[in-house]
Order: structure tokens, then C-alpha cells, then sequence
């Protein structure tokens, strides 16, 4: 299983690697549109090989992408906490009744009662 994993990671090392020569050439990235240059004080403009644009890019989608699915799952994960508090609330709550029944009993007896 190992060799499959480090198979995978060497083909897609490779396939990005080939996608980087095969997109060597330089392109201008301006930060600001053309048509909205007249409304801002600085339009910068970067010349940067497209493969360092295309990875880039790939790279911003998939931290954006967490991040919304991090925000989305926030009322998930305080479902979760609630659920976890309730249940060591109950279990507590068991453990106690469980004490509270058997105060007078033989402690065997309790022992074999409470199931272990």
C-alpha cells in the first residue's frame, strides 16, 4: 500500500513538474483591470511565468475553499461540543444513581449489579 502511495506522488510530481515547462512563458498579472486603472492611484502590474499564475491560483482556490467549509461547519462542530457535554453530563448522572442505589448493599453484590 505504501508503494501505490508513493507511485501516486511521484505521477503527480510529475505531471505538475511537466505543467510547469510546458508553461514557462512570462505573462503580465495586474493586480486592478484595465477598464478601472483610471479610478485607483496604483495599478501594479507583475510579469510572472504562467505556471507560478496557474499554481497560484489553484493554491488561493483551495485555502478559500477551507476556510468557507471551516466557517460552515461551525455550527457542526458546536452541535458536537454540546452533545459531548450532554453526554458526560449523563453519564455522571448514571454513575451517581447507580452509588445512590446500592449505598447499603454488600459491595460484591453491587459489583455484580452494576455489570462488569
Amino acid at each position: 500500500m505504501r508503494y501505490i502511495r508513493y507511485a501516486s506522488i511521484a505521477i503527480f510530481a510529475v505531471a505538475l513538474i511537466l505543467i510547469a515547462l510546458a508553461n514557462r512563458v512570462v505573462v503580465p498579472v495586474a493586480l486592478v483591470p484595465d477598464g478601472l486603472n483610471r479610478f485607483t492611484a496604483l495599478s501594479p502590474t507583475y510579469d510572472l511565468p504562467l505556471f507560478v499564475v496557474i499554481f497560484g491560483s489553484i493554491l488561493a482556490g483551495l485555502i478559500l475553499g477551507f476556510i468557507w467549509e471551516w466557517i460552515r461547519e461551525a455550527g457542526e462542530r458546536a452541535a458536537a461540543a454540546r452533545q459531548t457535554r450532554e453526554m458526560a453530563r449523563l453519564r455522571a448522572e448514571i454513575k451517581r444513581l447507580k452509588r445512590d442505589k446500592h449505598e447499603g448493599n454488600d459491595e460484591v453484590i453491587a459489583l455484580l449489579d452494576d455489570g462488569r
